[in-house]
């Protein structure tokens, strides 16, 4: 009798994964869960008001979507891709039902902060001082910074996420960018005055 060997999971590829779930594959599941379950609810713990509650609910709320429609994922595409797309059309999803818009001043988006006074010292902020500032900031911004910066996507693939053109993109993330190292310099200056 031959014992048909199972695949090893950890190494198969994320769109590997998602069509052995569409069969039915519960093991496919449970390794794709662990690749992307931190992933998935700290972009939702930012994208919503780090809300740590609401953020677990949209991470079931994801996964459930996963299970319940496996068969949506085109496998031309890159898994990491779509899940995100998904997770951001929830979180837009959430914004609109809160109506929630409009959190940075009218304009922003062209009028772009150059900022070419003394360099910052970053050695003396944590990581999460740059994540923390994210909250004022709108949905847009916000995404395409976590997106390029928390999971190191490529403008491409932050592109097709947000369904915008990459000028767009590369514009967001350098004013969020330089919104992000004034607010950074003022709390530096203002620390080092005590």
């Amino acid at each position: 009798m031959f014992k048909i060997k199972s695949p090893n999971y950890k190494q198969l590829a994320d769109e590997k994964l998602i069509v052995a779930i569409a069969n039915g594959d519960s093991a496919a599941f449970n390794e794709l869960y662990k690749r992307y379950n931190e992933r998935m609810l700290y972009y939702f713990y930012r994208m919503l008001w780090n809300d740590r509650e609401l953020a677990q609910d949209f991470l079931q709320d994801l996964f459930f979507k996963i299970i319940d429609k496996p068969h949506l994922f085109d496998v031309e595409r890159k898994f990491s891709t779509w899940i995100f797309s998904i997770a951001h059309n929830m979180c837009k999803n959430e914004y609109r039902n809160r109506v929630v818009r409009d959190i940075i001043e009218e304009g922003a988006d062209t009028d772009i902060i150059l900022y070419d006074e003394e360099p910052v010292n970053y050695s003396s902020l944590q990581i999460e001082d740059v994540f923390n500032c994210l909250h004022e900031f709108d949905e847009m911004h916000r995404t395409a910074f976590l997106l390029k910066y928390r999971e190191g996507l490529s403008i491409d693939e932050i592109s097709a996420i947000l369904e915008l053109p990459v000028g767009t993109i590369k514009s967001r993330l350098f004013y969020t960018r330089k919104r992000i190292q004034k607010k950074l310099q003022h709390k530096i200056h203002s620390s080092n005055e005590y």
